[in-house]
């Protein structure tokens, strides 16, 4: 049986008291969003409370749309004087609070002090080099902690403070760059010229003094500065290890005794789980042990407060570490890093009993373990205790990021739903997060534009499984009977579409129903927060199980009068461009198509992707050993079934899903003369994170195609 389930007004009235006061809804009829308004929102992406949970530091993303790039910026909130701009550079990231609040140590490619800035934003540096900067809370300009030509991919502060763990790729000497220009030229040796990373520990207070000396006027007669030497390291650094691979997360032990780190390939194509384990090494240096050996995918590494735990997550398809690879549910697991046991026997797993999905952890100075879990339409807060994960009391709706104090109770989150975007809220202690405060109040417009409507509905697939998905109602036409419909298709496909904010390129969900689309969001078979089998069963059947999920959810609508049959389009990006590339081979129902970074066949798109490890698992094997498959589950070998006409995207600079994947289907729909137009962004990849106008271009676009072949 089909049930479309209302949210219950108790949890609206909850979640709009919850709310800053500027998302309060009048009564007076609004004019729906724009496209304009929609894409100039702000983002959060990383929010942290001070040590001693008196202050937070907020990182957020916004379009730049007359430099066309994004402006990446850090605020400061403290009490009394609430939120204020920290940095202006527009290239800030990743902040973090020395052990004793002083100080925020953040990531940035910004000019050096005393460098000329080679554009007029003054945002980026002549050298383009990533470096770990700090800044003084108490006021004052940033600095950086060295100035040789290094990228940093990940940074620490030592538990007393007093140093800073980074690590970056294996420097080459001037002779050895000059070496390699003279024999190589711009060849590019795959595999052999890649280099893994140091990790290195570098004194905070001598190296800034270092810094601030030598931020001369720039002067091209100056040859004081480390950059126009040989010197290749920081003075005054120390070589913690040197490894073959990259380094993704630094988590020095409390006790100051280790460093435990994460690495990823140095590549940065996943091609096998085992690039992604767990290490240890003295934070004086000396022997590494491995203290992970799974076919799984690592993160959020970090310790117990008194040194004698490792906790870390496995997000959703992530693979396992009970079996060889394989896409399951999100899970939390601690090791003991003085004993590790090489087959993982002796990890333990934390929440067990939780029927969703991990997605991220949180160990608070007092011991206690927070997880984010998925499960069916929201992301909640869970308490970990042994194999039991309790629900925290909050809102409906999702939560991310949380961010707890060294000492005290207080933790920092981020929540979002539907119709209120994401704001930064404080809470006493975990147990009230239904009475937290809000820090921000961002992107102020929603509130002030008439809000889609939304729902569950849940259906049965042509096998008797349960599927559920979101529906999305034009503003004002909640039930309403008979509308033209856009079902839009995740990616991943370990995701789920639900109660969270959205307002980007990618999450245009509620932009579409403004534009009167009543917005099918379907969680087909191979979707996280609904347990393992659920997600396992989309293999070997990478997109004609999952399609059968999404088409059944179809009919179910046009069953219940809520689709008009005769206006019914289809969508998605990633996946979701996969499934659609593969559903308008399956059916003619869609009057229209919009496609984006999806491959539309298989074997290519494994020697392609960055991350093909699982692309080979959920096929049941390489190309050479399921040749059959590879070609069974293909849009290509069924394009001829095609009628629908197809709007397509691709990043021009995609490592994920190749651009050509897109030029193959333009080449196939050209030939077959079905109606389509395809968009390429140069120097995207398979996220448009460059330049704003392409997603701009990108919506703009793909709503004119939907309406142009399927008008109101």
């Amino acid at each position: 049986m089909n049930r479309f389930l209302l949210k219950p007004l108790c949890c609206l009235a909850a979640l709009l008291a919850f709310a800053p006061a500027a998302f309060a809804q009048p009564s007076a009829p609004l004019p729906t969003i724009t496209l304009d308004e929609f894409l100039n929102t702000t983002d959060i992406s990383a929010a942290h409370i001070s040590p001693d949970g008196s202050a937070a530091v907020i990182a957020t993303d916004a379009p730049d749309w007359k430099a066309g790039t994004y402006r990446h910026t850090l605020s400061l909130w403290t009490p009394g004087n609430g939120l204020r701009p920290l940095t202006q550079a527009g290239t800030d990231e990743d902040p973090q609070w020395s052990p004793d609040g002083q100080w925020i140590a953040f990531l940035s490619d910004r000019a050096l002090l005393g460098e000329p800035a080679t554009d007029d934003s003054s945002s980026k540096d002549s050298d383009d080099a990533t470096r770990v900067w700090l800044i003084p809370v108490s006021g004052g300009e940033a600095q950086p902690l060295f100035r040789e030509k290094l990228d940093v991919h990940s940074f620490a502060w030592s538990p007393d403070g007093k140093s800073i763990y980074f690590a970056t790729q294996q420097p080459l000497t001037h002779d050895q760059e000059e070496t390699k220009k003279d024999e190589w030229r711009d060849v590019i040796r795959w595999r052999e010229q890649e280099r893994g990373d140091l990790l290195l520990a570098l004194p905070v207070a001598p190296s800034l003094a270092r810094t601030a000396a030598i931020a001369l006027p720039h002067d091209p007669s100056n040859s004081s500065k480390a950059e126009d030497s040989d010197q290749v390291l920081p003075a005054g650094v120390t070589q913690l290890a040197q490894i073959s691979q990259s380094i993704t997360e630094i988590s020095p032990s409390p006790d100051g005794k280790s460093v435990a780190y994460l690495t990823d390939a140095v590549s940065r194509r996943f091609e096998a789980p085992s690039q992604t384990e767990i290490y240890a090494v003295p934070s004086t240096g000396g022997p590494v042990r491995q203290l992970t050996h799974n076919q799984a995918i690592e993160s959020d590494v970090q310790w117990s407060p008194d040194a004698q735990w490792l906790y870390f997550v496995i997000r959703s398809a992530g693979g396992s570490v009970d079996h060889t690879y394989q896409d399951i549910a999100g899970r939390v697991f601690r090791l003991n890093p003085a004993a590790p046991d090489p087959a993982d026997k002796s990890l333990q797993r934390l929440g067990a009993d939780f029927t969703g999905g991990f997605e991220s952890l949180t160990v608070a100075g007092n011991g206690a373990v927070y997880a984010l879990g998925l499960k069916g339409t929201e992301q909640q807060i869970y308490s970990l205790s042994g194999p039991t994960a309790t629900r925290l009391p909050g809102l409906p709706g999702s939560y991310a990021g949380v961010s707890a104090t060294h000492s005290g109770n207080a933790v920092l989150v981020r929540f979002s739903s539907i119709n209120h975007p994401a704001q930064v809220y404080l809470a006493s202690d975990a147990a009230h997060l239904d009475q937290a405060v809000p820090l921000t109040a961002l992107n102020p417009i929603f509130a002030q534009r008439a809000q889609p409507e939304w729902g569950r509905y849940t259906w049965k697939a042509p096998d008797g499984v349960t599927v559920e998905g979101v529906l999305i109602f034009p503003p004002g036409k909640l039930n309403a009977k008979h509308l033209r419909m856009l079902t839009l298709i995740h990616g991943g496909p370990a995701d789920a579409d639900g109660n969270r904010f959205g307002a980007d390129w990618y999450d245009w969900a509620t932009l579409a129903a403004s534009n009167g689309w009543l917005v099918f969001r379907p969680n087909y078979r191979g979707s996280a927060g609904y347990g393992d089998q659920f997600m396992l069963q989309y293999s070997p059947h990478l997109v004609s199980k999952p399609g059968l999920d999404i088409l059944a959810g179809v009919d179910a609508l046009v069953g219940d009068g809520l689709a008009d049959p005769d206006k019914l389009t289809i969508g998605g990006y990633s996946y979701g461009g996969y499934m659609t590339n593969w559903l308008i081979t399956q059916t003619t129902r869609f009057k229209a198509a919009v496609t984006g970074a999806g491959a539309v066949e298989h074997a290519a798109n494994w020697g392609n992707d960055d991350m093909n490890a699982d692309d080979a698992w959920v096929l049941g094997g390489h190309p050479w050993q399921q040749p059959a498959m590879y070609q069974s589950e293909a849009a290509l070998f069924f394009m001829d079934k095609v009628k629908t006409p197809t709007h397509l995207v691709q990043g021009g600079a995609d490592v994920r899903v190749s651009y050509l994947e897109g030029v193959t289907m333009e080449r196939a729909l050209q030939n077959l003369g079905i109606p389509h137009s395809f968009l390429v962004f140069p120097g995207e990849g398979h996220s448009l994170a460059h330049n704003p106008w392409h997603g701009y271009i990108k919506l703009r676009e793909e709503l004119a195609w939907l309406a142009k072949y399927c008008p109101q």
